[in-house]
């Protein structure tokens, strides 16, 4: 098993398989929230919660309303609704898990 994250990960579900299955973790950001976003939609909704974090890939591809726009992470909860109404669970349980996949990613305390 290695350790680390495919940052802003934007390829197909059997790619994603090769990742997680190292271990790695994917790292989603607002392409996701893109009406065009459809091979991520796939991936997110695949992969499980446990393996996925939220980015901004700051200062580019802001999530949906504010595309086009500087990112920053205070659109993080857009990207955050968006995988809850994918994953089917609630938005608090994807911030919670997703907090805890970055700080256990980054060695922080949880």
């Amino acid at each position: 098993m290695y350790g680390g994250i495919v940052h802003c990960f934007s390829y197909s579900v059997e790619i994603a398989r090769e990742y997680l299955d190292m271990g790695l973790y994917l790292g989603i950001g607002g392409v996701l929230t893109f009406s065009n976003g459809k091979k991520l939609k796939e991936v997110a909704a695949y992969a499980p919660l446990e393996q996925l974090v939220l980015e901004t890939d700051s200062p580019y591809l802001s999530p949906a309303p504010n595309r086009g726009k500087r990112n920053s992470s205070r659109n993080l909860p857009y990207i955050a609704k968006e995988l809850a109404n994918l994953k089917g669970v609630s938005y608090d349980q994807v911030v919670d898990v997703t907090r805890r996949n970055a700080r256990k990613l980054f060695g922080l305390p949880l």
